[in-house]
């Protein structure tokens, strides 16, 4: 046998080498050996937290407690809710919009920060449209009229009647200048043609405490179960539901809608959000998981002791419909020259 020069087998070698290392590059990249190394799944063993801009107990600290659960369960993982009130639900949303955009900070975004504030034009510490990924929408709490035993009307036509005879002397208490009940109340009067004075307070429990010991005549509620809790006693009187449907809470009480104002609906809606570049794959998952059991009879049932309703939508279509609501609130605000500050 012939044997080679040493120089030229070294060659050889080199060559052979190169050779093998160029057909290995495919190989390599096949088996991932060279490729970048991949995200965790999530959730990882990390909890996930969801920011509440109201304190405890409210409609909105409510379905966060719901869709903490839901999201638990379905992705067996820790849930925490976390209460971080004030500015109308604006300091929560704010913490939301500047947290690390990895899934584990989420926050149920109300009707009063998303929509209201800013098209009242407040400033905000966020922009609604650049600062959030946008989730699916959750749902409805449905409002109510409710009214003082001594008050001179049992029902919505006999108050809107009330008030056309005595412009401006009807005074009515809301949860505060720019919230849900206090334009409930606004876009009633202007589509029924009336005058109220309106009594704002800084929420929910001042009115309701006004209203029991008459020093208001009615008041725009914002959750139909403590409402109902108030007429089932005989303590107030149900005028008329402020939300588009009837509800098992208040029974024989129509919505006002079905007294000649079709298509009025000022329900508070929720939403989920997250801090804006989110993944696009876990923007995905969680919608997929809250598409899946926000309509669960279980979580019907517990919508429904709060006087609320599942809505659910795509991120795109969530997306939307906060910046079409915020939109229409703007204009309302502006043809009516409404002052939504204290």
């Amino acid at each position: 046998m012939k044997h080679l020069p040493v120089q030229t087998a070294h060659a050889f070698g080199h060559t052979r080498r190169l050779v093998l290392g160029v057909c290995a590059i495919p190989l390599l990249a096949a088996t991932g050996a060279w490729a970048q190394p991949s995200q965790p799944p999530y959730p990882s063993s990390k909890p996930i937290k969801v920011i509440v801009g109201f304190p405890p107990g409210g409609p909105v600290d409510l379905m966060g407690r719901v869709v903490a659960d839901v999201l638990s369960k379905s992705l067996n993982q820790a849930v925490m809710v976390e209460n971080k009130p004030g500015a109308g639900g604006a300091i929560g949303a704010d913490l939301v919009a500047k947290a690390k955009p990895d899934g584990y900070t989420l926050g149920i975004g109300p009707i009063s920060s998303l929509s209201i504030a800013p098209a009242a034009g407040h400033r905000l510490p966020y922009n609604v449209e650049t600062d959030f990924s946008w989730l699916s929408m959750l749902g409805k709490i449905e409002g109510v009229i409710i009214a003082h035993p001594s008050a001179p009307f049992d029902d919505l036509p006999a108050m809107i009647a009330y008030a056309k005879a005595n412009p401006g002397k009807l005074a009515y208490g809301s949860s505060g200048m720019g919230t849900s009940s206090h334009l409930a109340a606004e876009v009633l009067s202007m589509r029924a043609g009336i005058q109220m004075n309106h009594v704002p307070y800084k929420g929910t429990a001042p009115a309701v405490q006004d209203l029991l010991g008459g020093q208001i005549p009615i008041y725009f509620e914002t959750s139909l179960a403590s409402a109902g809790q108030l007429a089932g006693s005989k303590r107030v009187k149900a005028i008329a539901i402020t939300g588009p449907r009837p509800s098992p809470l208040l029974p024989g009480v129509k919505p006002v809608a079905e007294w000649g104002f079709p298509g009025f609906d000022v329900s508070p809606w929720l939403c989920l959000i997250g801090p804006a570049g989110m993944d696009k794959a876990v923007v995905e998952q969680l919608n997929k998981v809250v598409q899946a059991t926000m309509h669960t009879p279980e979580v019907a049932v517990r919508l429904a002791t709060m006087g609320g309703f599942a809505e659910t939508s795509s991120p795109q279509d969530n997306r939307a419909f906060v910046l079409r609501d915020m939109a229409q609130w703007s204009q309302l605000i502006k043809a009516a020259n409404l002052k939504l500050t204290d």
